[in-house]
């Protein structure tokens, strides 16, 4: 059993060329067995050949073009990066406020069920929040910036990623080639950045 184990964690931790040596062995293997019982036994190569790579393939790569489908879906649907009030905007509504905030460096935070609120200065804090995960290893992922003062939602960008290093359990945590950490850029509804609103409501930096 000690055997066994080792070689298991060997396979984990070398997986890429675990994963190509599978390949390998597929193809220049168990297909050719495949064919040549079914040719010598008059029976359809093509079915025993496709037959045999689905036995290998399926149980490891099942979730494989779902997963890309359902994060393009999700990215292309529903992902982007949206400026509800800019930082003149909220100047003028705020007379004289804005020259007053200090970036807070220390960057206190507090750990919600969903996430985290980090704070950025005396009136505004940076949310970030996840959900997952959802069916083919989808993660929500939004990001905010708040007036604490009255919950108003500055900016928000909301994302989807399909990482496993978020789920390391069983065999999910070893397909790394499901690894979509997050939507591009592309998909966001409009110019500019999270990072660069994000700099513009800190505050003065001391």
């Amino acid at each position: 059993m000690k055997v066994f184990n080792d070689i298991l964690a060997a396979a984990a931790l070398f997986w890429p060329l675990t994963l190509l040596a599978l390949i390998g062995l597929t193809f220049l293997v168990v297909v050719p067995m495949a064919t040549a019982y079914a040719a010598k036994h008059g029976r359809s190569k093509w079915r025993w050949g496709i037959g045999a790579f689905l036995i290998v393939y399926l149980p490891i790569f099942w979730d494989w073009i779902p997963t890309v489908a359902m994060h393009k879906y999700y990215c292309e649907k529903e992902a982007g990066f949206w400026v509800y009030k800019t930082l003149d905007q909220w100047k003028a509504e705020n007379p004289g406020v804005m020259e007053g905030l200090v970036y807070n460096k220390a960057m206190p935070y507090v750990q919600t069920p969903n996430g985290v609120e980090t704070t950025l200065n005396q009136r505004f804090i940076y949310v970030h929040s996840y959900e997952g995960p959802f069916l083919f290893n989808r993660w929500r992922i939004e990001t905010e910036i708040r007036d604490r003062k009255n919950g108003e939602v500055i900016a928000r960008e909301i994302g989807f990623s399909t990482s496993q290093e978020r789920r390391q359990a069983g065999w999910s945590g070893w397909k790394f080639w499901l690894d979509s950490e997050r939507c591009s850029i592309e998909n966001h509804r409009d110019q500019g950045s999270f990072d660069k609103i994000t700099a513009q409501f800190e505050g003065t930096k001391k």
